[in-house]
């Protein structure tokens, strides 16, 4: 296809058991009508990019408390019944609210999983924005990445739609391609590139 890959992306991916710089004892996680939310670790967290900062709490995105439960670093309750929930619990009750959290789980999985910073996107779909490492906190996300499931047709003008709106924001626009392994490809998406790609993940 001859696509150019950021050279950043071409690295193991081997996967990490624990989440760098954070203390291994459990933090209490509460699952309540406004999300999944902590009231310790919150400088801790909030520093390496997790959360929003609300009302003395950290309130965590769905893909964000799925990744912290899936390593070991948050236990979550129920608010009410202080019941134990279960990674498959919590996926189930986020899939009610949300069909795409499974492949935003998975795509923001890889990129922490290979040492990036990733928050919530500008609200194109599917998108997160991406910090080159060691610029959170101290620089703005350079890039976008935006993701799409193989074998679901997506159409080249909404392709174009979130190029053109990353273009406005003077970002670099990712690809991320989830495929049925459930394994991420990643393309960088230019003009000149946005035929192929679209042909790429179509069949």
């Amino acid at each position: 296809m001859g696509f150019k890959l950021p050279v950043d992306f071409k690295m193991s991916k081997a996967k990490r058991k624990t989440v760098k710089g954070i203390n291994l004892e459990k933090l209490k996680a509460s699952l309540s009508p406004e999300g999944v939310t902590l009231s310790d670790g919150i400088e801790n967290l909030s520093s390496r990019g997790y959360g929003k900062k609300s009302d003395g709490k950290l309130v965590l995105a769905p893909y964000e408390a799925l990744y912290l439960l899936d390593k070991g670093v948050i236990e979550v309750l129920k608010e009410k019944s202080e019941e134990e929930l279960s990674f498959q619990d919590l996926l189930q009750h986020f899939r009610r609210v949300d069909k795409n959290v499974w492949v935003k789980f998975l795509i923001y999985r890889d990129l922490r999983n290979r040492g990036y910073v990733v928050r919530e996107g500008f609200g194109f779909g599917l998108d997160f924005r991406l910090y080159d490492r060691g610029d959170y906190g101290k620089e703005p996300a350079k890039n976008i990445v935006f993701g799409i499931l193989e074998g679901k047709p997506v159409s080249i003008k909404e392709l174009s739609e979130v190029l053109r709106k990353a273009q406005n924001l003077k970002k670099k626009l990712i690809l991320a391609v989830v495929n049925r392994r459930g394994e991420v490809v990643y393309y960088s998406l230019s003009t000149l590139t946005l035929g192929e790609v679209i042909e790429d993940v179509e069949v």
